[in-house]
């Protein structure tokens, strides 16, 4: 027994133990616990500060890069971002940041750090009330920055005293209040020389000075309790106002202003979106750097003179989907670069005479969905497009007469003069005039001719000289029968 008990024992601890594979097993499933649970301490941190602040930068979105002219752009637009997404996510520094349409609150102390070479950016439509003094602390390269329609209520000069090169500021469509936290901001956008920063800010309370741009308001009155008291009105019709309320009056507005009224986009190219806006005619102001203009899906009924005079960069101009039934002569006026013309579905019948006529450089015309009226008044735009092979143009059918319906208006025009052209002939063969007086379809088409392309007009000259002959020899022969009668 004394021998076999050892060796009883040793065989009874190799039996117990476990094998090499239940050893792996069991290591492998201590792994995966801890990894568990280092993921789940990391994502209820990750939310901790997510929830703490609006800067958390733990976010890598699936946002696009683009170069362009050697510049850097990361495009995070419309990604659903509630933070600002790291540095590190791209191959090398940005040099533009877009951020606009996400879902930004609050930005706190150093949000863009790791961003000091931007040297723009968008941070428009979003969802922002808060910025922070040092928001934008190191982006001292930053030229352009973008803050309009969101919720910011106030800010501070501080904000902006990181940014020494900052020449471009978006500050509409926040709902400032203009008291006293405002005045350095009020007070640094007045300045003469930042004459770029903050142009089209409003305030919209308190109420004596709602409607009234930051930029005019006077910073004496911020500070002032310029809100009207509750007490009901004195039964005598005597104000009760405190004295100190401004008593003047709110500018009347006009025209709706391209600015405010619609989204600005500077980058890669400066576009100006003001689809759905139910605006009734062209907004003012439109900038002169703006590329592309989109006014489609609104309420116009007519272009005016000079609606675009100031928008002398466009290349595109959509203005399709509205309800536009007139264009004045001078309407497109100054838009000698305008590349593409969307007219599409409206509610146009033809086009006045010289409409078209600064359109030097145009190459796509849209027509399609337009009651086109096949007459003489369609003539003009069917000359146009001949002079301008260049122009490719689709959708242009007759809607009225209805004999006429979808029939091509160039087919209808060539069919026209065709008739004019037998017309003349066959009035000719049997001698009812002199072919030579008659107006044919070519003086017509002549005289549709803008006048700086017409050449010198000689068949005036000769059709005179031919009636005159004809005059002086219907004379002759009426003295020589006379002559006759007489002898």
């Amino acid at each position: 027994m004394r021998v076999t008990s050892p060796l009883l024992l040793a065989l009874l601890v190799l039996l117990l133990l476990p094998s090499p594979s239940q050893l792996r097993k069991a290591g492998q499933g201590r792994r995966l616990k801890v990894g568990r649970r280092l993921l789940r301490r990391d994502r209820v941190r990750g939310q901790g500060r997510q929830g703490r602040s609006g800067d958390s930068r733990h976010q890598v979105p699936e946002c696009s890069e683009y170069s362009d002219s050697e510049d850097l752009f990361v495009d995070c637009q419309g990604r659903k971002l509630s933070s600002i997404p790291i540095a590190l996510s791209w191959s090398r520094a940005p040099d533009h940041l877009l951020l606009a349409r996400n879902r930004i609150r609050v930005l706190h102390d150093g949000a863009f750090s790791g961003f000091e070479g931007l040297r723009s950016l968008d941070l428009q439509q979003n969802r922002i009330s808060v910025l922070e003094e040092g928001v934008f602390l190191g982006l001292i390269h930053l030229t352009t920055l973008l803050l309009q329609h969101n919720r910011l209520g106030t800010l501070s000069e501080e904000a902006l005293i990181p940014m020494p090169a900052l020449r471009y500021l978006r500050l509409h469509d926040n709902p400032w209040s203009c008291r006293c936290t405002l005045d350095s901001l009020v007070r640094t956008l007045q300045v003469p020389s930042n004459r770029n920063l903050g142009n089209h800010a409003r305030c919209a309370e308190p109420v004596g000075l709602r409607g009234r741009k930051l930029r005019q308001v006077d910073p004496e009155l911020l500070c002032l309790e310029l809100e009207p008291p509750s007490d009901p009105p004195d039964p005598q019709g005597e104000d009760q106002r405190d004295s100190t309320y401004p008593l003047q009056p709110i500018p009347i507005r006009g025209k709706p202003d391209a600015t405010t009224s619609c989204h600005t986009y500077l980058f890669p190219t400066p576009r100006l979106d003001c689809r759905s806006r139910d605006l009734a005619e062209v907004p003012a102001d439109i900038p002169g750097d703006m590329v592309h203009m989109d006014l489609s899906q609104n309420s116009l009924r007519r272009l005016k003179a000079r609606d675009f005079v100031e928008a002398r960069s466009l290349r595109s101009l959509n203005l399709s989907d509205n309800n536009l039934e007139d264009m004045d002569t001078a309407s497109l006026s100054g838009l000698l670069h305008l590349h593409e013309l969307d007219l599409s579905n409206n509610n146009l019948h033809f086009f006045h005479y010289g409409v078209l006529e600064d359109l030097y450089f145009l190459s796509l015309l849209r027509l399609g969905g337009n009651p086109w009226v096949c007459d003489y008044s369609i003539h003009y735009l069917v000359y146009w497009l001949r002079l301008h092979p260049g122009v490719t143009h689709s959708g242009l059918l007759c809607h009225s007469p209805p004999e006429l319906r979808g029939k091509s208006v160039e087919d209808y025009v060539h069919s026209y003069n065709r008739a004019c052209s037998q017309t003349e002939h066959s009035q000719t063969e049997y001698g009812q005039t002199d072919p030579e007086l008659w107006v044919t379809s070519m003086e017509l088409q002549e005289e549709m001719e803008p006048a700086h392309l017409r050449g010198p007009q000689k068949y005036h000259v000769t059709r005179a000289l031919k009636l005159l002959s004809a005059s002086t020899e219907e004379e002759g022969t009426t003295s020589r029968s006379l002559n006759k009668a007489s002898t």
